[in-house]
């Protein structure tokens, strides 16, 4: 069967013809026009861009010795189902994720074990502290929220976290358009410059992580990242003393897909910043080749604070480790619409001088 040839604008991704009046490459939708030699060695480099694989080498995980889960209890909450982890010195009185009483239930089974832990580095009080800070400097905060609300429960939780280690070989072709302006007394010029990028390289990761735990929100434990795995150690039951540990309740294999996202979003990020110079720049297309991929299982401290102002619960979470808080606040309604109008009059100014200098 006849198979039909097609060259690639690499501007606007139309088709590039050849224009026999100039002797080159020429595309009838944004009139760029090429060498043929050129062409022909853009479209050989395409076809010679990888395309995008994955492979995983997944863990398989490690046993508990019979030892290590005699001291060692599983916390249930009657309410959210939430499956906790403690030692069976802990007093859990309430639930981390939901604020409801927990009952000790039965020694740990069918858990994996973790492989590493980083232990707690900031105590209760830290954790007031830096939710005290974090209340500071927020404007749109409603001064009844500042004054009325009180924290009604703090824990100190293991989360658990799935870690990725991979390779990349990464490529991404961009459009990139310089424009130059310039002037006389009768005329404004502007020249417009179209330029095509590729960038290709090779990059490592260690230990992405992803939340092992459906009742952590995602986002939410994304956001007091990072946390130094330099003073990550081997698991030891002791490390849970004191502190409560999430049982994961997300696979390993079905955290794959995030780690995927976040190493792809990551090669996508260092290949465009290495290109500089451009007023525009436009992504054409981009592969990202995952190898070499392992995957280990590991716990990371994060405080909990439970508060509730108006019947309305907020959660916010401070990362154990570098004491990093986050946490959705309430806004006040009058402030907003008044910060929203103040923008729109300042936007309204401002586009009114620059029409004003134009002419």
């Amino acid at each position: 069967m006849s198979q039909i040839q097609e060259y690639k604008c690499p501007s606007c991704g139309g088709v590039l013809h050849f224009d026999s009046t100039i002797q080159k490459m020429r595309c009838e939708y944004c009139g760029t026009e090429m060498e043929v030699e050129a062409v022909e060695a853009y479209n050989a480099q395409l076809n010679q861009e990888m395309p995008d694989e994955v492979n995983w080498d997944i863990h398989s995980g490690q046993s508990w010795e019979e030892d290590e889960t005699t001291h060692m209890r599983t916390y249930i909450c009657e309410s959210c189902g939430g499956e906790i982890m403690a030692a069976d010195s802990t007093a859990a009185t309430s639930c981390p994720f939901c604020g409801s009483p927990v009952v000790l239930t039965e020694q740990v089974t069918g858990a994996m074990r973790p492989d590493y832990v980083i232990p707690f580095k900031l105590d209760k009080e830290a954790a007031k502290e830096a939710y005290r800070n974090h209340l500071k400097g927020k404007i749109l905060l409603p001064k009844q929220f500042r004054d009325e609300n009180h924290i009604d429960e703090i824990q100190g939780v293991y989360v658990p976290f799935w870690l990725f280690d991979a390779r990349t070989d990464a490529s991404a072709r961009y459009n990139g358009t310089k424009k130059a302006v310039w002037s006389d007394k009768d005329y404004i010029y502007t020249r417009t410059s179209f330029y095509s990028i590729y960038r290709e390289g090779s990059l490592s990761f260690e230990h992405v992580p992803v939340d092992g735990s459906s009742r952590m929100a995602d986002d939410l434990m994304e956001a007091i990242e990072p946390f130094n795995f330099d003073e990550a150690v081997d698991f030891q039951t002791a490390f849970l003393s004191g502190y409560l540990a999430d049982r994961y309740d997300v696979s390993v294999e079905d955290s794959i897909g995030r780690a995927n996202a976040r190493i792809r979003q990551s090669s996508e990020n260092a290949l465009r910043s290495t290109v500089h110079g451009y007023q525009e720049l436009h992504t054409v297309n981009n592969s990202i080749r995952i190898s070499d991929g392992h995957s280990s299982y590991a716990l990371y401290p994060v405080w909990i604070l439970n508060s509730t102002w108006r019947d309305k619960p907020f959660v916010f979470a401070m990362n154990g480790q570098t004491g990093k808080m986050v946490g959705d606040l309430p806004a006040d309604t009058k402030k907003l619409w008044i910060w929203r109008a103040v923008i729109c009059i300042v936007s309204f100014v401002l586009a009114y001088l620059i029409m004003w200098l134009v002419q």
